[in-house]
């Protein structure tokens, strides 16, 4: 059998608990298939780069699964079926990642961050600019000198 990740993006009017139980189904399909899913990833409801479907932001799932290649296009003919699927993507890969998958670790490295009054750098940071002479500034004439005093 084949190893694949597959990533889909369900409707934001979706309730959690529904996208939960669209994996889920998802899930028993490749089950009677004959496949498996070793890891489902809720990623949250997410902003969307540009609108699809009248919908600004969805809710991310990623589906790591183990299953023969007619399993995987039941998969997708289901998925293109369903209208609460805004976009799904199934990429063949030659080993499943173990552990959390990039995008939780970058969930995780947030909220380690301490929150409240962090310094978020700026203007607030920069050294105080040192004095330029200006035009017409007297002050900056006198201390300038010129090579051929010596």
């Amino acid at each position: 059998m084949a190893l694949y990740e597959n990533v889909f993006i369900a409707r934001q009017d979706v309730p959690a608990t529904q996208v939960e139980a669209l994996t889920n189904q998802f899930a028993e399909l490749i089950a009677n298939q004959g496949g498996t899913v070793s890891k489902k990833e809720y990623w949250g409801l997410r902003s969307l780069t540009y609108r699809i479907k009248k919908n600004r932001k969805g809710h991310y799932t990623l589906l790591n699964i183990d299953a023969p290649p007619a399993a995987v296009k039941e998969l997708e003919r289901t998925m293109s079926i369903n209208e609460d699927i805004l976009r799904y993507l199934t990429v063949r890969v030659d080993e499943l990642e173990e552990g959390p998958s990039a995008v939780m670790q970058r969930a995780s490295e947030k909220s380690d961050r301490p929150s409240g009054d962090r310094d978020r750098g700026g203007w607030g940071d920069r050294p105080a600019r040192r004095e330029r002479p200006r035009f017409g500034d007297d002050s900056a004439a006198a201390t300038a000198t010129t090579g051929d005093e010596e």
